[in-house]
C-alpha cells in the first residue's frame, strides 16, 4: 500500500496539474458519487492527509481519495490518447484545458462538505509529514497515543493509522531497522517512540524529495543485512485478515 511519501508527491503532482483553474471534466465512476458534478469552481488545492487525499474546490466541496492498495493519480496532457481514460481501472477523471489526472483503481472515493472532513480523516492520528509533527504539537499526541497501546508489539503500533497517519510496512520495517529494535518488542518497551516516530518521519521526508525509499531491509528477505551480511528475515505483524509484512535483520534486531 502506498506509504505518506507517495500521498505527498501525488498531491503535489494533482496541485501542479489542477490547482488554481476550474474543471472542465469530471467524471466520477463510483457508485455513490456518479451523478456529481465537480465541474466550475476552481480547484483550491490538494492536501495529503496519512494516506489519504483531499482535493478541495471553492464551492467548499472536498473530493477525498484513497489509493488502497493498487490505486494511483497519474496526469496527462489533455486531448491526448491517455487523457481519454477508457480503461477500465479508471475510477476518476478531473480534466482542465491543459491537465487531467486520472485515477486508476481507487479503494475509496467520496464528495463531502470541506467542513466535513473531518468525518473520513478525524478518526487518525497526527500526519508523520505534517509541519506540526514535532515536539509540542502532533508528535506529542502520536506519543499519548502510543503509550495507550501498552505492550502491543511495535511493528503494530507503527502501522497503526490512529496513532500517527501515514506509517505503512516500508516505513515501519526501515525506522526500525535503522533503531535496531526487533519489531515484536512491545510497545511500552521501546526507550523513546518520539525518537523512533521522528526517524520514521525522516526516512519518509527524504523520500518525498528523492522518490526512493530507503531499501535497506523492506522487501530484502533472505538478502545480506547492510549493516552485518546476516540474511533479512520477514515476520507477521497483526492477526489475519489485517496482517502485514515486516522485514528485519535478526542479529541487528534481536528478540528481547
Amino acid at each position: 500500500m502506498p506509504e505518506g511519501d507517495v500521498l505527498r508527491r501525488t498531491a503535489a503532482r494533482l496541485d501542479a496539474a489542477l490547482a488554481g483553474r476550474p474543471l472542465t471534466r469530471a467524471d466520477l465512476r463510483w457508485p455513490s458519487a456518479a451523478t456529481v458534478d465537480l465541474c466550475g469552481p476552481p480547484v483550491l488545492g490538494t492536501a495529503a492527509y496519512g494516506k489519504h487525499l483531499l482535493t478541495r474546490f471553492a464551492d467548499g466541496r472536498t473530493l477525498h481519495t484513497h489509493l488502497r492498495m493498487e490505486g494511483s493519480w497519474s496526469v496527462a496532457r489533455t486531448g491526448t490518447p491517455q487523457a481519454l481514460a477508457r480503461s477500465s481501472r479508471v475510477r476518476a477523471v478531473l480534466g482542465n484545458e491543459t491537465w487531467t489526472a486520472i485515477g486508476n483503481l481507487l479503494g475509496m472515493l467520496d464528495v463531502v462538505p470541506t467542513r466535513e472532513e473531518a468525518r473520513l480523516v478525524g478518526h487518525l492520528g497526527p500526519d508523520v509529514l505534517a509541519d506540526d509533527f514535532v515536539p509540542g504539537a502532533g508528535l506529542d499526541e502520536a506519543v499519548r497515543r502510543w503509550a495507550a497501546r501498552g505492550a502491543t508489539p511495535v511493528g503494530e503500533v507503527l502501522l497503526d493509522q490512529t496513532v500517527a497517519a501515514g506509517i505503512g510496512t516500508i516505513y515501519t520495517a526501515e525506522s526500525l531497522f535503522a533503531e535496531r529494535i526487533w519489531p515484536w518488542t512491545p510497545a511500552d518497551a521501546v526507550p523513546d517512540p518520539a525518537h523512533v516516530l521522528q526517524v520514521a518521519r525522516a526516512l519518509m521526508q527524504r523520500a518525498v524529495r528523492t522518490g526512493y525509499p530507503p531499501g535497506r531491509v523492506h522487501g530484502r528477505l533472505r538478502s545480506p543485512c547492510p549493516r552485518c551480511g546476516t540474511p533479512i528475515a520477514v515476520g507477521q505483524a497483526r492477526q489475519p485478515p489485517m496482517q502485514r509484512p515486516v522485514f528485519y535483520c535478526p542479529a541487528c534486531q534481536p528478540a528481547g
